[in-house]
């Protein structure tokens, strides 16, 4: 694993005053049964029930209304970003055909967590900065020509 994003989500809005440090070695050992307290070493078995875990931790008790909201303001930016550059997206088809091209994210829209969200935005904004969707009409020196001149 390399994007510990949703954990530090959450990391950050547990009410604890002690040390941090500490705190997420002992949730990191609780979640994998004593094996590690290193969250680079978790499973990603691990680190899913690690999360679910800390959401019920959250004050209020809202751990999956919570996750849910997370989902729901990943999927929006993640379709504001396909808006953009000009997918329709009223079109679920077009939205999942898009998404399940293995080099945007591999699967249909609705199938993908808050994670491969977030990942496949960054991919988007990648594709977005170098010009966009290139016309699959249009011959190759001429995208090259227009993505020197954007650039």
């Amino acid at each position: 694993m390399q994007n510990y994003g949703r954990f530090y989500a959450i990391f950050n809005r547990l009410p604890y005053h002690g040390d941090r440090e500490e705190l997420k070695r002992d949730l990191v050992l609780q979640a994998t049964g004593g094996r590690t307290d290193s969250l680079r070493e978790v499973s990603r078995q691990e680190y899913d029930d690690l999360c679910t875990s800390m959401e019920r931790m959250l004050p209020g008790g809202r751990g999956r209304e919570a996750a849910r909201e997370e989902l729901r303001r990943q999927r929006s930016i993640a379709l504001h970003q396909m808006q953009k550059m000009g997918v329709d997206t009223t079109d679920w088809n077009r939205i999942n055909a898009l998404c399940q091209d293995m080099r945007i994210a591999g699967k249909p829209f609705g199938r993908l967590s808050g994670e491969e969200l977030g990942e496949m935005t960054v991919r988007l904004r990648a594709i977005a900065r170098k010009g966009g969707f290139r016309n699959l009409d249009e011959p190759v020196e001429k995208a090259r020509i227009i993505d020197i001149n954007h650039s």
